[in-house]
C-alpha cells in the first residue's frame, strides 16, 4: 500500500533509532510503525525483545531519534503500578471520575471488571489481578485516544480477561488500544492487528499480522484461530 493510501493512524513512528546506554548494538534501527486508528490491537514478541521500551516510546515517555506523530492523547499503563493507600478503591476512582458521564462509565466498568465487591478496600489489600483491573479502570476514565496496555491484565483469569477485552471494544469503539500480552491465542482471537516485534537484526523488525477481531456474539472458528496462531509464530 502506498504511503498516501494508508488508513488513518493513531500513532505513527518513522525511522526510529534507539539504543540502551552502553549497549553494543541498537535495540531499534530505522524502525517504522503505523498503528491504525480505532480498534483493539496487540504488540507481540518474546520476552526481552523490547516491547515495553517501544511502548514507552510510542507513549512519548522515552526519548529516541526519529519522527513520532499521534492523533490524540496517548496513555500508557503497566502491571506493576500502585495507587496510594490512604483512600479506598472506590474513593480513588470516584475522584478520577469527576464528571457525571464518567461516573456512569465507572459503574459499568466496576461491574464488568468484577471489582464492585472490593471498593471499600485499600489498594494493598487487593490481589495482583484486582490491582491491575483497578489501574486499568483509572486510565479508562481519563482523556485518551490511544491506551497502551503493558501486561495490564496479568494475573487476571481467562474468563475475566475476555470479558474486559470485549467491554473495551464495545464501550470505546472509536479509541485505539495496544495490548501487550504473551498469550498468543488471546491476541490472535481478539485483536484486529498483531504488531510482531522481532530482533533488530531481522528485516523487517516489525511484521503486521491480521487478527480475528472477535466480538461478543461473533466467535471465530477453531480452524481460523489455529491458522492465525501459526502465522504469528512462523513470522517470529
Amino acid at each position: 500500500m502506498d504511503e498516501g493510501e494508508r488508513p488513518r493512524a493513531a500513532i505513527t513512528i518513522d525511522n526510529l533509532h534507539f539504543s540502551y546506554p552502553g549497549a553494543g548494538r541498537p535495540l531499534f534501527a530505522n524502525l517504522s510503525l503505523h498503528l491504525p486508528a480505532g480498534g483493539f490491537h496487540a504488540l507481540f514478541g518474546p520476552s526481552g525483545i523490547g516491547k515495553s521500551t517501544l511502548a514507552r516510546i510510542l507513549a512519548g515517555l522515552t526519548a529516541c531519534s526519529g519522527r513520532r506523530s499521534t492523533a490524540g492523547p496517548v496513555l500508557y499503563t503497566y502491571n506493576t503500578e500502585r495507587l496510594p493507600g490512604w483512600l479506598t478503591i472506590g474513593e480513588h476512582l470516584r475522584q478520577v471520575a469527576a464528571a457525571p458521564a464518567a461516573t456512569t462509565t465507572l459503574a459499568t466498568l466496576e461491574d464488568r471488571f468484577g471489582i464492585d465487591h472490593c471498593l471499600n478496600r485499600r489498594f494493598g489489600q487487593l490481589s495482583l489481578g484486582q490491582q491491575n483491573r483497578v489501574n486499568l479502570i483509572r486510565y479508562l476514565l481519563q482523556d485518551f485516544q490511544t491506551l497502551i496496555m503493558d501486561e495490564s491484565l496479568a494475573n487476571v483469569d481467562e474468563g475475566t480477561r475476555e470479558r474486559i477485552i470485549i467491554t473495551l471494544k464495545e464501550h470505546y469503539p472509536d479509541r485505539s488500544f495496544l495490548y501487550i500480552s504473551h498469550n498468543v491465542l488471546e491476541v490472535a482471537r481478539f485483536c484486529r492487528q498483531i504488531i510482531l516485534l522481532r530482533e533488530a537484526a531481522k528485516e523487517p523488525q516489525i511484521v503486521a499480522i491480521e487478527g480475528l477481531d472477535a466480538t461478543a456474539g461473533h466467535p471465530v472458528s477453531q480452524t481460523r484461530l489455529e491458522r492465525t496462531v501459526l502465522e504469528i509464530l512462523h513470522a517470529g
